[in-house]
């Protein structure tokens, strides 16, 4: 048993996250990814191919991307990740939440969601 198959599942999809955002989305895919995958992005066909390769391509064009991750929750073998994600140091970015649902260890299904940060809010929470 390898590293990655013994992390816990929330350890899994963090470190997922940060491999894509670091532009080594196919040891993300290799070392994460269930044969079985799909997902819920509505801008790629539902495979993992599809969704990798817009992943490959978000990477060459966004090298200096920076990922956040705020807060992990697990619940069975589901996995919420909250995250603030910069395209470069100069974004503001967005809050993205990825659900992972595992099966055996692997990553299975995935949604996506986001919300760009305002330049200006009126809520002094902010979004973090």
């Amino acid at each position: 048993m390898n590293k990655e198959e013994q992390l816990p599942l929330k350890d899994k999809a963090m470190s997922f996250l940060k491999l894509v955002a670091s532009g080594k989305v196919q040891e993300a895919y290799q070392n994460y990814v269930s044969a079985d995958f799909r997902h819920h992005n509505p801008y790629f066909k539902g495979d993992a191919d599809s969704l990798m390769n817009g992943m490959l391509e978000s990477a060459a064009q966004n090298p200096n991307k920076i990922m956040d991750v705020k807060l992990a929750i697990q619940e069975n073998d589901t996995v919420a990740v909250h995250s603030h994600v910069k395209q470069n140091h100069d974004d503001l970015g967005g809050a993205v939440v990825h659900i992972f649902r595992f099966e055996e260890g692997k990553i299975v299904e995935l949604w996506d969601v986001g919300q760009a940060v305002p330049k200006d809010s009126p809520n002094r929470n902010g979004m973090f």
